[in-house]
């Protein structure tokens, strides 16, 4: 997949229909592209959102592509446990079958606040909401032939760790500390998740990508939030001069939903210069960061914070 004449688009995706998809943070970036993708190729497609307006206007933008099954906007606040078991009592009572969870949605380097839960929020949301949701969703996963898991993840990982000691950041916080911690905890999750799919010889498939650097709303969600245009404004200005567009962020996750090469536990990204641009190929995430004490630890600290144990 490195040189031109391999390079991986939507077109390499075969057919997905009959299969049946979820995307979370599908209204925007990276959700909607992959949620507008999986769509186009005839999978029926969940959008799973927190604003309902906001995915209703995504799915319009879908509908005018003229896709073969219209996708649904289906409301999910990954902030609220109350919230995630509702959307998956609603989905396994109303369907037979899940192909594919995307755990898209995230936030980025935002001021501090807390999950429902009283959970920091971006290790809630980022980590906790979509092991939660994962999770719930596990009878109809399992049930599906061949189905897979796709976390997405970010090269902030690099800069992750895993503060067991301090786990909702409330002696002090660091908003990009607390993403990277998010985002490793999303590659620690697919890593032990796989091991455990591995040793029960399960058919469901889980991966991780991430989108190297897209032009999406997520880097100026922060400065949104804490009311400051200019620190948007700059975040919008760096986006156009360097980033990729939000479509070519979204072809990892796509890949690893998709591709028929991708292996158990697999990490995939953009084959370009340091991994923030180009076409989906597989990488690889931090060995120093990969390690399978932390990740069991980890996995035994989701359980007990979101009162979901893992059925296998």
């Amino acid at each position: 997949m490195g040189n031109e004449s391999e390079q991986w688009t939507v077109e390499n995706i075969g057919s997905q229909e009959g299969r049946v998809a979820i995307v979370t943070g599908a209204n925007s970036g990276l959700g909607y592209y992959t949620s507008k993708a999986l769509a186009m190729k005839g999978a029926r497609v969940i959008m799973a959102c927190r604003n309902s307006s906001r995915g209703e206007e995504a799915r319009s933008r879908i509908l005018e592509e003229g896709p073969t099954i219209d996708p649904e906007v289906w409301s999910l606040d990954l902030a609220s446990m109350e919230s995630i078991q509702a959307f998956t009592r609603s989905f396994i009572s109303s369907n037979e079958r899940l192909d594919l969870l995307i755990n898209n949605a995230g936030l980025m380097a935002i001021p501090y606040h807390r999950t429902m839960e009283g959970f920091e929020m971006q290790f809630g949301v980022n980590h906790l909401g979509h092991f939660a949701l994962s999770m719930h969703l596990w009878p109809l996963i399992s049930a599906t032939p061949e189905s897979r898991i796709v976390n997405v993840s970010s090269a902030a990982h690099h800069f992750g760790k895993i503060r067991f000691e301090d786990i909702h950041w409330e002696r002090s916080y660091s908003k990009w500390g607390a993403y990277g911690m998010s985002k490793l905890a999303n590659l620690l999750f697919t890593r032990e998740l796989s091991k455990k799919l591995k040793a029960a010889g399960s058919s469901v498939k889980v991966a991780a990508a991430h989108p190297g650097y897209a032009d999406t709303e997520l880097q100026a969600k922060g400065a949104k939030m804490k009311g400051s245009r200019i620190g948007a404004g700059s975040f919008n200005l760096v986006n156009r001069l360097v980033a990729q567009p939000a479509f070519m962020g979204a072809l990892p996750s796509l890949y690893a939903a998709t591709a028929e090469d991708v292996e158990q536990g697999g990490y995939y990204g953009p084959d370009g210069f340091m991994r923030m641009k180009g076409w989906p190929a597989p990488d690889r995430p931090n060995p120093k960061r990969m390690d399978d004490e932390v990740a069991g630890k980890l996995w035994v600290l989701s359980e007990l914070l979101t009162g979901v144990k893992f059925p296998l």
